[in-house]
Formats: C-alpha cells, sequence, structure tokens
C-alpha cells in the first residue's frame, strides 16, 4: 500500500436513474427504477429518492413496484449510457494512462503514474477537479474515494456517496477498517460472509484478531491469506489499464417460457446476430461458439463448438449455434437462452467454406429473380419465390418506456407508457422545463423513435438511436 493517497476510485452516482432524471426534467427529485419491466425482470439501478422505499439493484422488478407503486419505471438506454461513460472514462485518462475501468460507471485512476498526484493535498485537489468536471461535461454527479490502496478507495468513495470526496489518510486505515462489517472487505460476499458469522467473526477487526491461521482452516489457504492481508489494510493490486476480453456475449430472459421448437430456434439466430455485431464492434473474432439455455425448472445448459480457426461471420455463428441447440432438450419450456463467442482473436481466418456456400447461394437467388419480374423476393423465406407471398400486415410498433421520440408537430419527448394500441409521451428534453403530456395511436405517422439528446448543450451524443 502506498504511503500517499494516490489510488483514485471513482463511483457515478445511481448512474442509469441519475441519467434518465437528467435527460426528463419532470422527474427530477422523484423516484426513478430502471430495468427490465417484464415480470422476471430485475433492477439496474433505482434514483436515491427510490431508495427510500427499499428498492436497490438486483431486486426483482415485481418487488420494487410493490414498495414504490408510484416511482417511474423505464427501460434502460444504454447508447446513452455508454455514450456518458465514454465522457467520463475521458476525463479519467487525461488524469493518468493507468485507468482500470470497473463497468460503465466506475473505475480506478493510479494518479501518481500520471503525475496528477503525489501527496493527500494534489490528490484531494485532483479528486475535486474531477467532480467539477464530471458535473460540467456531463450534467451528473460522481463520488470520489482516494486512498494507498484500492480497497481502502473503493471504501473511501461509498461513504462519499452520494456526490461527495472521501480521502483515508495514511495511518488512519486500520481504525477506519476494524468496526466496519466483513462484508465490506472485497471477495466477502453472502456465503463467506455466513461462514464467518457462524464463527463468531462479523468485523474486520474480528478478523484480524482471529488470526491467519484460523482464517486459513475456515475458508482454505488462497481467501485465508487473502482476506487477513486486507483485514490489515494491506491490499497490493496495481491498477491494470488494459483488461483482456474472454468471451462476447448476449443472452435473453423471457418473460413467459417459450414452448415452440422453431421459436427457439429463431431466437436462437437473433441472439447469434446480435453477439456478432458486438464482436464486430469491438474488433475481434473468436473460435469457441458457446449456447446457454435455461430450462423452465431453473436447470441452465452449456454448450460450446470449437471451430477451426477464428471468424466473425454471422453465418457460422448461427450454423454453429444451432447445431448445438440440436443436442439440448427444450421440452417443458426455455426461460433464458445466450449465444458466446470466446477463444477471441484480433484478426480473421476467413470459412472458405461458408464463403463458397453464401456465393452460391447468391448466385442462385440472382438467376431466379432474373426470370421472376413480378413476384417480390423474400431469399430468407423458403419456398417464397414459388408463389406470390400473403399480404401481411405489419407488426405493432415497439415503443419502450423512457425512450426517446420525436412528432412531426411536438418535437421531442420520451415514452411514459404505451398499450391497447396507445402511447403516451411527455414533451420535454433536458434543457427545458417539465413538459405536456399527449397520447397517440401507436401507428401513428408523424411520431418515430429518436436519437437521446446530450444532456448537456454543446456535448456529442451517439447516433445510433435511443
Amino acid at each position: 500500500m502506498r504511503a500517499a493517497p494516490t489510488i483514485l476510485h471513482l463511483d457515478m452516482d445511481a448512474f442509469f436513474a441519475s441519467a434518465e432524471q437528467a435527460a426528463k426534467p419532470s422527474l427530477r427529485g422523484k423516484a426513478v427504477v430502471v430495468g427490465g419491466l417484464g415480470p422476471r425482470g430485475v433492477v439496474a439501478t433505482a434514483s436515491y429518492e427510490a431508495r427510500v422505499f427499499g428498492v436497490h439493484s438486483a431486486m426483482p422488478m415485481a418487488q420494487a413496484r410493490r414498495l414504490a407503486p408510484n416511482a417511474a419505471y423505464l427501460v434502460p438506454r444504454f447508447t446513452l449510457y455508454r455514450e456518458i461513460s465514454e465522457q467520463v472514462m475521458g476525463l479519467l485518462r487525461a488524469l493518468s494512462p493507468l485507468v482500470e475501468p470497473l463497468s460503465l460507471d466506475e473505475a480506478f485512476v493510479d494518479l501518481e503514474a500520471g503525475e496528477a498526484a503525489w501527496d493527500e493535498a494534489s490528490a484531494r485537489l485532483a479528486g475535486a477537479k474531477l467532480r467539477v468536471d464530471i458535473r460540467t461535461v456531463t450534467g451528473l454527479t460522481g463520488s470520489v474515494g482516494l486512498a494507498g490502496s484500492k480497497m481502502l478507495a473503493k471504501i473511501a468513495s461509498e461513504q462519499a456517496k452520494p456526490d461527495g470526496l472521501v480521502v483515508i489518510e495514511p495511518g488512519t486505515e486500520r481504525a477506519l477498517l476494524g468496526p466496519m462489517s466483513v462484508r465490506t472487505l472485497p471477495g466477502v460476499g453472502p456465503a463467506t460472509g455466513d461462514h464467518l458469522r457462524r464463527a463468531g467473526i462479523t468485523t474486520v477487526d474480528e478478523i484480524a484478531e482471529a488470526g491467519e491461521d484460523e482464517l486459513v482452516r475456515l475458508l482454505g489457504k488462497a481467501h485465508g491469506h487473502a482476506l487477513y492481508a486486507m483485514a490489515l489494510a494491506h491490499d497490493e493490486r496495481p491498477v491494470v489499464a488494459e483488461r483482456e476480453t474472454k468471451s462476447v456475449s448476449v443472452e435473453d430472459t423471457y418473460d413467459v417460457d417459450i414452448h415452440d421448437r422453431m421459436r427457439v430456434g429463431l431466437e436462437v439466430q437473433r441472439l447469434a446476430d446480435r453477439c456478432v455485431r458486438r464482436l464486430r464492434d469491438a474488433g475481434l473474432s473468436g473460435r469457441t461458439i458457446v449456447l446457454k439455455v435455461r430450462r423452465y425448472d431453473f436447470s441452465t445448459l452449456t454448450r460450446s463448438e470449437t471451430l477451426r480457426g477464428p471468424t466473425d461471420d454471422p453465418g457460422v455463428v448461427r450454423e454453429a449455434a444451432a447445431r448445438l441447440l440440436e443436442a439440448v432438450d427444450t421440452t417443458g419450456g426455455v426461460r433464458l437462452l445466450g449465444v458466446g463467442v470466446s477463444g477471441l482473436a484480433d484478426y480473421t481466418q476467413e470459412d472458405l467454406f461458408a464463403q463458397a456456400q453464401a456465393q452460391a447461394q447468391a448466385e442462385a437467388e440472382a438467376e431466379a429473380a432474373a426470370g421472376e419480374s413480378a413476384v417480390p423476393e423474400h431469399p430468407d423465406e423458403e419456398g417464397a419465390r414459388d408463389t406470390v407471398p400473403e399480404q401481411v400486415p405489419p407488426a405493432e410498433r415497439r415503443w419502450p418506456a423512457g425512450h426517446d421520440v420525436r412528432h412531426a408537430e411536438y418535437g421531442h419527448g420520451w415514452v411514459q407508457g404505451s398499450g391497447l394500441g396507445r402511447v403516451t409521451v411527455r414533451f420535454e428534453t433536458p434543457y427545458s422545463e417539465p413538459g405536456r403530456v399527449r397520447t397517440f395511436r401507436t401507428d401513428d405517422v408523424a411520431l418515430e423513435l429518436a436519437d437521446p439528446l446530450p444532456l448537456v448543450r454543446g456535448t456529442v451524443c451517439d447516433r445510433r438511436g435511443g
């Protein structure tokens, strides 16, 4: 552990919910809950106003609604959150080359490595300036902890919440940690906490008093040694600037179990495409395709297949995922599906067979099209060129709660709710007063989904949509 408190831990305050409050003037100062809104949804973030009612992250959404029935419940807008996160991480990297992001809203910074701090006074000044810069650039607040180690810096930022700065001065670490719960220490989750409690150990001081040998007996060699060292305020973990990505994956949990085998197959294909998009966005490819299936009884099966070489071809990933699904019994229903790619590389070994197959298919389709001028093409539907397709009405447009919209007459707003062929919109922007509410038909041609607006005028926001 360092003599000076030059390890900084930043944690944005109730990040998702705070971003929504900043974007929606009518929600400022009110209870806001962000997460999955279906029957099996969970809370991603709750505003501090919602936490007063006992709502917290990872809580089932149904329970949150019982605790805070009058809160605003919104679907996450990850496009906006990632944009804000990139702005914040840019500010951190201006302080030091050693920035270790833990999530979109949390990171460690080695201030000494960037010569941004070398003693308590300079560290405190750097932390205070960072908080001002974050508010100026994003309109949001973050809590900053400063200490001589990562463990203590994180504890300090927790003490600083919300919107504060706490410095743990050298020499005070043991006195600070002593009365704290064992759950304060990294690596002590509910199971380890219960195990220690049964042994009469509930505080950090009691861990130190128990001694290293007793902890090794209770928890095993590696965990016991590490926990004893942390109880003595020893944490030598460095700030690591780059974490190697080991896999890329996507998954969906379904509100109602899927029983239809064809529907399961279509969902797997859709997830495979999403996974490949993430893979390509990261400039990666992978050799091992992984399928995850959680069945109606909560049993989870994982199947994998390793290819000859790394790929980022969506066709190859779809075919591999489909083969893996063939070996899984989905009788009784499926509640979760996931597709992932591991064995990552930053290059692609082209799958020549897949390429040849795709080229042959394209040539066959072009040849068929040349002789069929009157029949629309549907290359993804088997047999579609043999008959004129039945006219199917377009699916009803989805209007996720909280997402941005634009109306040709009323301008920018956000979805308060939708159902029964109607969508309710509040028309306001991050820079306006609380706006009026209007209701439209879900198929109103004047209403469309829109990109999120930046929370602060003059900043650049992602244009991929809300």
